[in-house]
């Protein structure tokens, strides 16, 4: 399986974003990222606190 290129810090980044209120396609352009890729990474990590997100990154590595 293909790691993710963003490290948790990124992901982290990214998610709190929307969770700010700002608009998907805004968190988009300025994370240089699909929609698509931002609602798997919300898909995946949006539940998970901070250690948690790192212990699953982790794994893939």
């Amino acid at each position: 399986m293909k790691t993710s290129q963003y490290s948790d810090t990124q992901t982290v980044f990214i998610l709190k974003q929307g969770d700010e209120g700002v608009s998907v396609a805004e968190t988009c352009r300025k994370a240089g990222i699909s929609q698509a890729t931002y609602f798997r990474l919300e898909e995946k990590y949006a539940s998970m606190l901070p250690p948690e997100m790192k212990k699953e990154l982790v794994r893939f590595v």
